[in-house]
């Protein structure tokens, strides 16, 4: 049974300079209780398919210029806004992929989820309250309560797309468009939403359009798989025959570039050119017995309480070395990256940067740090300003820097695009009309701007698509191998770490809990939690199950 129709959608930009085409023809069925999976480059249209099927372009100059979506026999294009708004959340949710974004900064996270509670169904303040406690119980909050009286600010990233989850599903809905809801998301939180989705599926007949880069994501969970390019589907198929025999080249380029972990020892290798840390090198960063302290808040009835992100960590890392850093959300990996650079205060211990001790001469330790390390951080549309062009923020970058004659700079600006994937074209747009990848990709510009000695990439490459991942992981191994450039690797995608760092470093409630060369941790997990790390990751195989009940016990055994 046909719960959704989309027929012939097309979306047109237009200002007094230009008219163009962003979705051409768009055209496909969801069933009841099905699962279709939206693939494609970042840029390709799928958030904006999605965006104009429940009526919230992004911009006033984009209109829907042909075609129809019907919902149960009726049609709900151009609807009035108070008719959509009992379509949105009830009929059809959805979950954004900036939860930065979509959460309010004011309202503590329970009450987010209460406000759709109290809209579409009957619930006492008591009962809703209980509700959406559970709702944070089961997207994988560590202590629901707390988070239920917690702001969005407190959050990582992945925690906070965790409430993005609970917000949306507090509505039941009927069809749910999950926008890369896994992206900021660790391996092991990924494989308990993705199954979270398939129970809901199962017990309430929920439709779901998942949309994603990660093509062993909808593998393992989707029954259709449609893959979209520069604006068009360019295919749609069951997923096994799709994935065993594309038809479209593009589809077959989207599979060839998928990392897969279980083929790493045919593929993975070191360089043998590739310099190998001899005990004698002096280390460009050292960390010892680090300690870093958030105010927990206080209210009239507990005391002022302190939660500790990172609970006495140590560890050295080399010139030219690329290390990876790996772990839940929330397990303190982005909180170490930030204290190495100086942008978060630590309560106790010693960080060096090439000999400059950030903790006893501070501003000569930052004067050094800021020429000589560049960080490229986790959520691509707060990390760039709003007002600037993407030409005025890398020329700023650039002149700031002095080491670039100016009659060179624009060359130089042109050069960085390519460096990432794209087209010159985008030197006059703002980040309000670049998709969240493409913002990505001008961090990661705006970074290799400063020729920097060592680069912090702190989730840089979640948001894009698998072609876009390969280029900058070949981008960064190159830069590794001409420059001697430190690279240290924030991710949650283990194949990706396992692909590109020699090194790395397992982290877990704040500690690090591992650390070795990569091939030696991965292969041989000391630690419990390293291995559930490893079971949980998506495989590109549609038969091989998610399987992450045990993997989900483990981890809240730990």
């Amino acid at each position: 049974m046909t719960i959704l129709s989309v027929k012939g959608l097309s979306v047109s930009y237009q200002d007094k300079v230009e008219t163009r085409s962003l979705l051409e023809d768009a055209t496909f069925d969801l069933g009841q209780s099905e699962i279709l999976g939206l693939v494609g480059e970042s840029g390709s249209g799928k958030s904006l398919l999605c965006r104009a099927i429940i009526g919230l372009l992004p911009s006033t100059k984009l209109s829907v210029t042909s075609g129809d979506v019907v919902l149960e026999g009726r049609s709900i294009l151009g609807l009035e806004e108070k008719a959509m708004m009992d379509v949105r959340g009830r009929r059809i949710g959805m979950i954004f992929q900036n939860p930065t974004s979509h959460l309010d900064p004011v309202m503590r996270i329970g009450d987010q989820i209460c406000e759709g509670l109290f809209r579409h169904g009957s619930y006492s303040k008591q009962d809703a309250r209980v509700q959406a406690i559970e709702l944070l119980t089961q997207v994988g909050f560590p202590d629901p309560a707390r988070a239920f009286r917690s702001y969005a600010h407190e959050f990582s990233g992945g925690m906070r797309q965790r409430a993005m989850i609970a917000i949306a599903l507090s509505c039941e809905p009927e069809i749910l468009i999950a926008d890369e809801p896994t992206t900021a998301l660790d391996v092991t939180v990924q494989a308990q939403i993705l199954e979270l989705l398939l129970e809901l599926r199962k017990k309430r007949g929920l439709s779901i359009i998942l949309i994603t880069h990660d093509l062993g994501v909808v593998a393992q969970t989707c029954d259709r798989i449609a893959v979209m390019r520069e604006g068009r589907i360019v295919e749609i198929e069951e997923k096994r025959k799709l994935l065993s025999a594309p038809q479209h080249s593009y589809t077959k380029t989207l599979i060839a570039s998928h990392p897969s972990f279980d083929d790493h020892l045919a593929s993975r290798a070191l360089d043998d050119d590739i310099v190998v840390e001899e005990p004698h090198i002096k280390p460009i960063f050292e960390v010892d017995d680090l300690v870093v302290e958030f105010n927990a808040g206080k209210s009239w009835f507990r005391s002022k309480a302190a939660f500790r992100a990172l609970a006495g960590v140590s560890c050295q890392i080399f010139p030219g070395d690329t290390i990876g850093i790996v772990g839940e959300s929330g397990s303190g990996k982005s909180t170490l990256a930030r204290a190495m650079i100086g942008l978060t205060p630590i309560t106790s211990g010693d960080i060096a940067y090439d000999g400059a001790v950030l903790t006893l001469k501070r501003d000569q330790a930052l004067r050094k740090l800021r020429r000589e390390v560049a960080m490229v951080f986790q959520d691509p549309f707060n990390a760039l300003n709003p007002r600037m062009t993407v030409e005025a923020m890398l020329r700023e970058v650039l002149e700031t820097q002095g080491e670039i004659a100016r009659n060179a700079i624009d060359s130089r600006i042109d050069e960085l695009l390519e460096l990432v994937g794209l087209d010159v074209s985008f030197r006059p747009r703002k980040p309000k009309s670049l998709s969240g990848g493409q913002c990505q990709r001008v961090g990661i510009a705006r970074a290799l701007a400063v020729n920097p000695k060592v680069i912090i990439a702190d989730e840089c490459v979640a948001a894009l698509d698998v072609t876009i991942q390969a280029q900058i992981i070949s981008l960064f191994k190159e830069l590794r191998e001409k420059m001697a450039l430190t690279i240290i690797f924030i991710a949650h995608d283990l194949a990706i770490v396992r692909e590109l760092c020699e090194s790395v470093i397992v982290m877990h409630h704040g500690r690090i809990v591992e650390a070795g060369r990569t091939e030696d941790v991965f292969d041989n997990p000391e630690q419990d939690y390293t291995a559930n790390l490893l079971a949980a990751i998506p495989n590109i195989d549609p038969d091989k199950p998610i399987g992450t009940r045990t993997v989900a016990r483990a981890i809240q055994g730990n």
